[in-house]
């Protein structure tokens, strides 16, 4: 189970968080710039609803109950 405000890194977990519907909270340094469910996810990679979010570029935080 994830924890909220775990940091999501592995591939494993945007898999668990895509297939159980856990929200998905984007962040650019400290600043926050969107929450939603993962639709997909690459090498390179994102997809939090219908736009791509590089994973080099961004943090991705667990929201579990949000």
């Amino acid at each position: 189970m994830y924890s909220f405000g775990q940091v999501l890194s592995e591939d494993i977990h945007f898999l668990d968080h895509m297939e159980h519907g856990i929200p998905v909270q984007v962040y650019n340094g400290r600043r926050h710039l969107d929450i939603g469910f993962v639709q997909g996810i690459s090498r390179e990679f994102i997809k939090i609803g219908n736009l791509y979010y590089r994973r080099s570029l961004y943090t991705f935080i667990s929201r579990p109950g949000y």
